[in-house]
């Protein structure tokens, strides 16, 4: 026999909506912290690193591209870097600290996300493509962790949905 009534195990919110849609709403919000954090984290690391910013000497971007030129995905790419280590170096850690501000603040999130995937992709196909098995290396993680935030960027808590707001209401 069906009654009227659901039978359901949660009691909607007064807008509502369930705890699992709400809960299905923020669930990038982790992702989009600990990518932040550590993308910022990365950048300013490699920056205030007096011996990173090298182009040679232990613990210098420019002898461990060389270390890893060997045995990467794609040769050519630490090549390139090392026409100039120095400036590779900077490159990396400013864009390490753009695609970490854009992602904890959301702007520009899905730009950000892919500059990170990029980023992420770049240093696996270079340093750490050796690393046996593969999941040893920890950029391809990072690459596929990036990969949400492309598709959906910051729908809550970001700038991206403030400007949308805005937007929508006219306002901007």
């Amino acid at each position: 026999m069906t009654h009227g009534r659901r039978a359901d195990s949660y009691t909607p919110r007064p807008d509502g909506a369930a705890p699992r849609d709400t809960a299905a709403r923020y669930a990038l919000l982790p992702l989009r912290i600990f990518l932040g954090v550590t993308f910022v984290y990365a950048g300013l690391d490699k920056l205030t690193d007096s011996a990173f910013l090298k182009d040679s000497g232990a613990g210098s971007i420019g002898d461990m591209m060389r270390a890893v030129r060997d045995s990467s995905a794609i040769p050519a790419l630490v090549d390139m870097a090392l026409e100039s280590p120095v400036g590779f170096g900077y490159a990396i850690a400013f864009g390490e600290l753009a695609v970490g501000i854009g992602a904890l603040i959301g702007l520009l999130t899905r730009i950000a996300a892919l500059g990170g995937a990029l980023i992420s992709l770049s240093l696996w196909l270079t340093v750490s493509w050796a690393a046996e098995p593969y999941y040893y290396g920890n950029d391809l993680p990072y690459l596929m962790a990036w990969t949400p935030l492309i598709l959906a960027g910051a729908p809550l808590l970001s700038v991206d949905a403030a400007l949308r707001a805005r937007r929508r209401r006219g306002t901007f």
